[in-house]
């Protein structure tokens, strides 16, 4: 399977809210973090003498975990970022301060961000857990689909689909909800639990219908339904459940993309290098910038249980391990695990922090960059 082309969708703060980014210029009168202002970077990295930040990352623990797991699932991968790794592991367990991270042989290059000053986005992705039933019943009537075979030339959109234009054959199960359906699209995986007391089944991804995409969050706002500035997957369930079955799945329709998954047992939830990835200790990452098994020390804005910037930020230890098709230059997608509160926290984040690539330094990562 290529685990990879699952995540093509992660990121739904993207997916859910493309039609409100805000640039860092604009966003600090909406809370949405800080604006920084540590000079004008003529390039993409910059190496400094040390990150202009104070403190030790919050989750020194998860990292060595996360580290832990690639060193099992990708052995080629942890001997490529091995020197790193350890000299990081150390450099935490002596107390992680960015003070002494030269004792440790360890270079920091800040990222330049999207407006050239610091300023790096973002956003978060998680894992559902969707409720079903292997046959249509009761509330159960919402149908998943496998990816069809070649016997079917030209895929449906989604309005096709939802009116059964696809032989049943194809279809993996029924849920109790069409939002639920939606999201664990965008999300290119998920967890479903069909009540009989077994393991739950893993969704991959397993491909599209080809059509565009179109963002529900654009068509929410564009009807006035949710404000811009309310714009979540939350404020979308909740309009969800105040709206009828038909106005939902009308709103649904206005996007013809459409995803298929594939039913496999229970296994941890994977990244592009087929690592089980640990909540907010991997990040997905435009691969071609910052390539698989990178390190980053970042500074992340703290939002509150509403989703609001709190004012306040955490220095993390992420790794980056995925990637996803919205995810673009200094754009991290910040994995927050598995479950409806995860995903409440992920749809929040539309932010800004501050990110610097660690890298022992007789690697020589970035010298291109310098």
């Amino acid at each position: 399977m290529k685990l990879w082309n699952k995540y093509l969708l992660c990121g739904v703060a993207i997916a859910l809210l493309s039609a409100c980014h805000l640039r860092p210029t604009e966003q600090k009168q909406q809370h949405q973090g800080q604006q920084y202002k540590d000079g004008h970077f003529a390039q993409d990295f910059r190496l400094v003498d040390t990150p202009n930040v104070q403190g030790s990352p919050v989750n020194a623990g998860d990292f060595a975990t996360q580290v832990k797991l690639i060193s099992e699932a990708s052995p080629k991968l942890y001997a490529n970022h091995r020197t790193t790794f350890d000299a990081i592991e150390s450099w935490a367990q002596y107390g992680g301060d960015v003070r002494n991270l030269n004792q440790f042989g360890l270079l920091a290059y800040q990222m330049e961000g999207e407006d050239n000053y610091g300023n790096v986005k973002f956003t978060g992705y998680y894992t559902p857990i969707l409720q079903a039933r292997h046959s249509r019943q009761g509330e159960f009537k919402y149908p998943l689909y496998r990816m069809p075979d070649k016997s079917v030339s030209r895929l449906p959109d989604r309005t096709a689909i939802y009116n059964g234009a696809l032989d049943k054959k194809w279809i993996i199960g029924y849920s109790n909800s069409l939002i639920d359906n939606f999201f664990m699209e965008v999300q290119g995986s998920g967890y479903v639990d069909f009540g009989d007391k077994n393991p739950l089944t893993f969704f991959g991804y397993s491909g599209k219908n080809g059509k565009a995409y179109r963002s529900i969050g654009k068509v929410l706002i564009e009807n006035g339904d949710i404000p811009r500035e309310k714009m979540s997957m939350k404020a979308i369930r909740q309009w969800a459940e105040k709206n009828s079955e038909s106005d939902v799945k009308q709103v649904l329709e206005q996007n013809p993309s459409f995803v298929f998954f594939k039913p496999e047992p229970y296994t941890p939830v994977r990244g592009a290098s087929a690592v089980p990835l640990v909540a907010k200790a991997s990040v997905a990452s435009d691969k071609i910038l910052v390539p698989p098994g990178t390190v980053l020390l970042a500074e992340v804005p703290v939002l509150d249980n509403l989703g609001q910037f709190t004012g306040q930020h955490r220095l993390r230890l992420l790794v980056s391990l995925d990637v996803g098709g919205a995810i673009k230059g200094h754009h991290f997608d910040i994995y927050h695990g598995v479950g409806s509160r995860a995903g409440e926290m992920a749809g929040f984040y539309n932010h800004y922090g501050r990110v610097w690539i660690l890298k022992k330094a007789s690697t020589g990562f970035l010298a291109a960059n310098q």
